[in-house]
């Protein structure tokens, strides 16, 4: 099996770990082509911490107990594969998660750096992380006014506890949220650390619920986030 070359984490909440095609708890099954397992090229690391050739659903028993379906990593491996050979993909998501669930020193934030780490150990260099996340942080005043403190918080510590000063981040922008919806995006279009890329979903379509975005919607994020890793990032 070969070896991934660059490795990217999945971090953030329940449009990062995948729902399109998920209704009711129960997930359709439906894997579109762009999202199609590469079991030479793209892998992911499991719960063992070991690497496994990765198909949908990518989160699948990494993200609690929840029904997982397809999200925006595969596609995205898929369409970097080319560019920068053999993928292998982190899962870290949390489905409901809040900007302050992720502090240094809790479990999930503790869980992705160690996830990271085997990853690094086991082969290949950590290229960036995908973070959508924030919907959670767009109920209440007081925690959308403290989300871009503490996403930049976040990217510093990561950047500090993986000893990769520069590592890219790619953001999305929210697609759905509630009341303080526009606070929380204004805040994550205007990060300011450097390194950071704000790729933005509003406006991709939406499931019945309104919060998730739908399968062909992971697709279409997966591309925009590729396009802007290439396009950022990727050195010749």
């Amino acid at each position: 099996m070969e070896q991934p070359k660059q490795v990217f984490i999945l971090a953030g909440q329940s449009n990062m770990s995948g729902r399109g095609g998920v209704h009711k708890h129960q997930w359709d099954g439906v894997v579109p082509p762009e999202s199609a397992a590469d079991g030479e090229k793209i892998f992911r690391l499991n719960a063992g911490l070991e690497w496994e050739a990765a198909h949908e659903p990518l989160h699948q028993g990494l993200d609690g107990n929840r029904t997982c379906g397809v999200g925006p990593g595969l596609a995205f491996a898929n369409a970097v594969k080319e560019r920068v050979g053999a993928v292998g993909l982190v899962p870290c998501a949390a489905a409901g998660t809040q900007m302050k669930d992720w502090a240094r020193g809790g479990e999930l934030y503790e869980r992705m750096v160690k996830r990271a780490k085997a990853a690094e150990e086991r082969g290949g260099e950590i290229a960036a992380v995908l973070w959508y996340q924030g919907e959670k942080d767009t109920f209440l005043k007081e925690d959308a006014d403290l989300y871009g403190d503490n996403v930049e918080k976040l990217i510093l510590n990561l950047r500090q506890d993986l000893d990769l000063a520069c590592l890219p981040v790619i953001l999305v922008g929210l697609a759905s949220g509630r009341e303080y919806l526009d606070k929380v995006r204004e805040a994550q279009k205007g990060i300011s650390v450097e390194n950071v890329v704000c790729v933005d979903a509003l406006g991709l379509p939406l499931q019945e619920d309104n919060l998730h975005i739908t399968t062909e919607a992971h697709v279409q994020l997966a591309h925009m986030m590729a396009d802007s890793y290439i396009t950022h990032f990727l050195t010749q």
